[in-house]
């Protein structure tokens, strides 16, 4: 999914602002979008860019290892998993969730995620999956609207009401799946409910037949910076047992690390 353009006086009103370097990360990120090759004309259509302006991109890009080209079609390299890397071992959060998130899936014999909140969606940036589960579903950088996923409703308890009834205006709501919610009114309780309730549990609206129970992770301050979960098919795992078994496993993860986040 595209991240928006930034307004052009947002780009314009700042005069330490590269336009040069923001088109570049925004052909960049272009190839998240789509998981085939893309040729010129794909990109330059997509980024709403100059066909001149996206080859000169490409080139660099290309030049720098992090793009390679048939002389037709254009795929993302190994490299960029540098990139990732620096983030994973640099990221605090990331490095104390990690060990946690092992132990939680050794105990509960289950997947288990970390996701941040990025604008209107939510990222995974860590997971930890007994031996005996194998899954191709859900990894690292994938992304995952807000409003309908129990980590981002997790985490957008951490505004106010206010500031949420807004959060939830400006987001573009679709069904996912035929249990989805999509009335803002709805969501806007929901959240304010989870968010007392001190979890997030979300039944078939983000992917068909998956439910998946979440609790926000707080730093030293109590304030939400991450949410973490566990998940399983609807034929294997009800409701009930999620709230029962699951539950305090996360909660006690999640407060085992709130004095070693900063």
């Amino acid at each position: 999914m595209v991240k928006p353009k930034r307004a052009e006086g947002e780009e314009r009103g700042n005069t330490d602002f590269i336009e040069s370097l923001d088109r570049g990360l925004r052909v960049f990120e272009l190839f998240g979008a789509d998981p085939r090759p893309m040729t010129l004309s794909d990109l330059a259509k997509a980024a709403d860019l100059p066909r001149a302006t996206v080859r000169r991109i490409l080139f660099t890009l290309e030049r720098a290892g992090y793009v390679e080209s048939d002389g037709k079609l254009f795929t993302l390299t190994p490299r960029v998993l540098v990139l990732a890397a620096s983030f994973l071992s640099s990221n605090q959060v990331v490095a104390v969730l990690q060990p946690v998130l092992d132990r939680l899936a050794s105990t509960a014999q289950e997947i288990s995620s970390l996701a941040v909140l990025d604008g209107h969606e939510v990222i995974f940036i860590a997971r930890a999956s007994p031996a005996r589960v194998f899954s191709a579903g859900i990894g690292l950088g994938y992304r995952l609207p807000a409003y309908c996923t129990s980590v981002g409703r997790a985490m957008l308890g951490k505004y106010s009401n206010s500031d949420l009834a807004a959060a939830l205006s400006a987001m573009e709501l679709k069904a996912m799946t035929p249990f989805t919610v999509t009335d803002r009114d709805l969501l806007l309780a929901t959240i304010m409910t989870d968010r007392e309730k001190g979890y997030s549990l979300v039944d078939r609206e983000a992917e068909p037949g998956f439910r998946s129970i979440s609790v926000p992770v707080r730093r030293y301050d109590g304030e939400i910076v991450a949410a973490i979960n566990m998940g399983a098919h609807v034929d294997r795992i009800s409701t009930g047992e999620m709230i029962d078994r699951f539950l305090p496993l996360l909660r006690e993860a999640a407060d085992s690390v709130k004095s070693m986040l900063l």
